[in-house]
């Protein structure tokens, strides 16, 4: 009865016109969206480079954010969500208040902390920061993002390129509009 239920709501939302994010089901995000890491991250950066990715992404955060936990468990956990991120970068967790030494992208060891707060001006989680192949800071979202979709436009924003040109908001905006119209 259950595997049926699964079935028919899959099949509802596909009809709905659903994003595939929300059907393709979820996967426990700590095994399929984060990579494991030592901490260093110029590293991460060489091997992201390896793979032919766009960078490193790091999702800053704290045991005790319920934002955190809410991106975990109803964003991070899609399986669209984790194979398009894994496909372009490497994407790691960085605790805002963690004492763990890690290795920045200049060599520099550095606790989790300062690296949050200091060199990234991390005050709130999540934090999503996005850094390119040479540890250069190409854009960061603050906040939850409202679905596993508005997630995935994240992801294309900087993997196309548009963070140089115009701000989420505005880009998520037309890509909005532009679904509403196709539905």
């Amino acid at each position: 009865m259950r595997n049926h239920c699964g079935r028919v709501l899959a099949l509802v939302l596909i009809f709905l016109g659903v994003p595939s994010a929300y059907a393709d089901g979820t996967r426990d995000p700590a095994s399929y969206f984060f990579h494991q890491s030592f901490g260093d991250l110029a590293e991460e950066a060489e091997t992201a480079r390896a793979q032919q990715q766009v960078g490193v992404m790091i999702m800053f955060e704290t045991d005790d954010c319920p934002w955190c936990k809410r991106m975990k468990e109803t964003v991070l956990n899609h399986v669209a969500v984790q194979e398009y991120f894994r496909r372009h970068f490497r994407m790691l967790m960085v605790d805002t208040e963690g004492d763990t030494l890690i290795t920045d992208f200049s060599g520099t060891e550095i606790a989790e902390k300062d690296f949050a707060l200091k060199h990234n001006r991390v005050r709130a989680t999540p934090v999503f920061a996005f850094f390119d192949l040479q540890g250069k800071l190409m854009t960061k979202y603050t906040g939850a993002t409202r679905d596993p979709q508005e997630f995935l436009w994240l992801g294309e924003f900087v993997v196309d390129g548009h963070y140089r040109n115009t701000r989420f908001t505005k880009y998520k905006r037309k890509k909005r509009a532009a679904a509403r119209n196709n539905s």
